[in-house]
């Protein structure tokens, strides 16, 4: 809002309209360039107001970015900027830390994690660069997201936000999403803008205390932040109207009788997450039947709560087929993938399994998966079974790792044919069909 910015070299005012969202940004303009308060005008958040009426759709956009049941929906977000959470690269930076330890200490099946960055950081560095640095958060299931045009759904959908002082998470704490930040620098920010109090009173992320609890006590004590939420828009829901009438005003027609309207926030494509990583797997028997199951994408370090080091818990090592390491693959015990039950290039999924354990001797469990809620399994006693379970439910490649838990530790497979399997992950419990095909 300095004059350098809002006034020509003679003194006057650049624009016509200077549009502002809420009455405060007027009073900072009295004070910060007084010549151009005759042309504010007060028209509400267009993008703001697209977000609060797509609210209705959270489920919608939750289910497009593949979050199961039981899970949680994590957000990583950045501006571009140097002091930003993807910062420049100094000593400073968090998020080459980070990165690795929010796949590693995050349990793939409790937590589904998705990047927004700003598109000048996309821009500044490239497509190609910036996936080529992520590559090992993506293969632990991390998504970038669509900075134009997907973040907004992201947001919504989203359980908790690890961000910065840029205007993403900000409006993420507008909706009253839980927030913590990752970056809060305060130089650059007008100290009386409503921004700086949000990164001055805003939860911080300690970079050297675990995350799962960070996130989780996050969650549980949330109280939403009064600020931006009361100060993003003095005009919720009408600032297309808002707009329209400055805007014809300024042309000098009549505007439209029809209402005045923001386009819809669309239905993002079905994007659910690929974990080409190593899985760490760590399975419990539970009393009354079923397996409690939790997957980590390489861990620095063997995951809290080992549920192998306790009543009766076990580990194993689930891969991707596609992970091009042989050393990687070679000691999986259950090795799987993702495709359509009639791909020619693979065969039917019973073949392939077939093909997996003929090459990999150490592998017990063969799993492909043909839809959000089943697959195909074969095992080394050449057992063909299919499990299935509702879209929402749990990874099949999860239930695999169940399946196979549940026969190394000795359950009968005529009884889990009979009575199925119950899958627990991320606290909630998935009953699941097993069936051995004709």
């Amino acid at each position: 809002m300095s004059e350098e910015w809002l006034l020509t070299d003679d003194g006057s005012p650049v624009a016509q309209a200077l549009v502002l969202s809420h009455p405060e940004q007027l009073a900072r303009l009295r004070t910060a360039c007084p010549r151009a308060v005759p042309t504010a005008v007060l028209a509400g958040d267009p993008c703001f107001d697209r977000m609060l009426a797509a609210l209705p759709h959270r489920d919608r956009f939750r289910r497009a970015l593949g979050v199961r049941d039981g899970q949680r929906l994590l957000i990583l977000n950045s501006t571009w900027n140097p002091e930003s959470l993807f910062g420049d690269g100094g000593a400073e930076d968090l998020l080459p830390s980070l990165l690795p330890r929010l796949t590693g200490e995050l349990a793939a099946d409790e937590y589904r994690l998705a990047a927004v960055l700003h598109p000048n950081i996309w821009h500044g560095h490239g497509p190609g660069q910036i996936r080529a640095w992520l590559h090992r958060a993506r293969r632990g299931g991390l998504t970038l997201l669509d900075p134009l045009e997907g973040w907004r759904q992201a947001l919504i959908a989203a359980d908790a936000v690890i961000g910065d002082h840029g205007s993403v998470t900000y409006y993420a704490a507008a909706l009253g999403t839980p927030v913590l930040l990752g970056a809060a620098p305060l130089a650059g920010l007008d100290p009386r803008s409503p921004v700086a109090d949000f990164v001055r009173t805003a939860p911080r992320l300690d970079p050297h205390a675990p995350l799962p609890h960070q996130i989780e006590s996050l969650i549980a004590g949330h109280r939403p932040l009064p600020g931006p939420a009361e100060l993003t828009t003095s005009a919720p829901g009408k600032s297309a109207a808002l707009l329209r009438e400055l805007f014809y005003g300024l042309i000098g027609i009549p505007e439209p009788v029809e209402p005045a309207t923001l386009d819809p926030l669309p239905l993002p494509p079905y994007e659910p997450p690929l974990h080409t990583a190593p899985l760490r797997v760590l399975t419990r028997p539970l009393e009354g039947g079923g397996i409690a199951v939790r997957r980590f994408a390489e861990p620095a370090y063997e995951p809290a709560g080992d549920e192998a080091q306790t009543g009766g818990g076990a580990a194993h090592l689930a891969v991707h087929e596609d992970r091009a390491e042989h050393d990687a693959v070679a000691p999986a015990d259950v090795i799987y993938r993702y495709g359509a039950a009639d791909d020619p290039r693979l065969g039917p999924p019973d073949r392939w399994g077939a093909e997996v354990l003929a090459r990999w001797p150490n592998c017990a469990l063969a799993a492909y998966i043909t839809a959000p809620g089943a697959c195909t399994v074969r095992t080394r006693a050449g057992a063909v079974l299919r499990i299935a379970g509702p879209p929402s439910g749990p990874d099949p490649a999860a239930c695999a790792s169940a399946l196979y838990a549940a026969l190394a530790g000795g359950a009968a497979l005529d009884d889990l044919v009979a009575h199925g399997l119950s899958v627990h992950t991320g606290g909630t419990a998935h009953r699941v069909t097993v069936t051995a095909p004709g």
